[in-house]
């Protein structure tokens, strides 16, 4: 019985996990980043002009966030303009 043909079905199996595991941790990381400079955005503009940014327009165009849209999806709420925004990114 030749054992070479299993060994390379369990290489491949293993390498397409490990693929996997990376992508889905590197997705996340993104996810953590983008959060991140999205609030620190957000609590910049509010120690310069007093209150919190009403968009991530606002953000956007004022503070110069970008956002791959393609791959991220980010739910911005503006409650008030004294409360932080409650900012939530999910990958697509």
């Amino acid at each position: 019985m030749n054992v070479l043909p299993w060994l390379v079905i369990v290489a491949l199996v293993l390498g397409l996990f490990a693929y996997r595991m990376a992508s889905d941790n590197l997705r996340e990381q993104g996810v953590l980043s983008i959060r991140s400079s999205i609030l620190h955005a957000a609590e910049q503009c509010y120690a310069v002009e007093g209150a919190y940014p009403p968009s991530l327009d606002y953000l956007k165009e004022k503070y110069g966030i970008r956002v791959n849209e393609d791959d991220y999806l980010v739910n911005y709420v503006a409650f008030a303009a004294n409360v932080q925004p409650t900012v939530m990114v999910t990958p697509r």
